[in-house]
């Protein structure tokens, strides 16, 4: 490749990337310090990858989601994952109405941009199955009608790794629907400040 044409190229990914520094910088009002994980989430975002967060409560994976999605202007909804979820509580149901016979579908939270999967591994396996769909087809079925999820979809789903009590282990075909699995430390001192 001539030197020309590497200096092209070079200027069309510049010029591509001009949205990230102000996209950084926005989300930086927010979030002080957690560099590698918006990074990461931006990374996925833009990949179409969904991303698996493995780190303890209060080092910022909720608001970092919540904050990408509203910098971005994007749907977000949020899903708290707890031993007595059903399919219906992710992906929506279908609810009968006696007066005209007829079924309404009530659409789940799995139906935005960005959906938060709050401690995963808390929730059975069916639950996490009917999650598998959605993160795969990027489709969900409900009775005999399929429902095509917005783009972009990203699910970023966190899992609490010193809580093991009461939780479900992954299993490797959801593990695989992942991306990105981002193991979020402690910020430094002088972010804590």
């Amino acid at each position: 490749m001539k030197t020309e044409e590497i200096a092209v190229i070079d200027e069309a990914v510049r010029a591509e990337g001009a949205f990230l520094e102000p996209l950084r910088a926005e989300i930086g009002k927010v979030i002080v310090g957690q560099s590698y994980l918006v990074d990461r989430l931006i990374i996925g975002l833009l990949a179409n990858g969904h991303v698996l967060l493995e780190g303890v409560p209060g080092l910022a994976k909720t608001l970092a989601v919540k904050t990408l999605a509203s910098t971005m202007d994007l749907n977000f909804s949020r899903l708290q994952f707890t031993p007595d979820m059903l399919p219906a509580d992710v992906v929506g149901t279908q609810i009968y109405n006696p007066q005209n016979g007829e079924f309404s579908t009530h659409l789940g939270p799995v139906h935005a941009n960005l959906v938060l999967a709050d401690e995963i591994n808390r929730a059975p396996a069916k639950v996490q199955s009917a999650l598998l769909e959605a993160m795969q087809e990027k489709q969900v079925t409900l009775g005999d009608k399929t429902f095509g999820l917005e783009e972009p979809f990203l699910v970023l789903a966190t899992e609490n790794p010193i809580e093991l009590e009461g939780t479900y282990q992954l299993p490797e075909a959801q593990v695989d629907r992942f991306m990105l699995k981002l193991k979020i430390e402690y910020p430094d001192r002088s972010e804590e400040r």
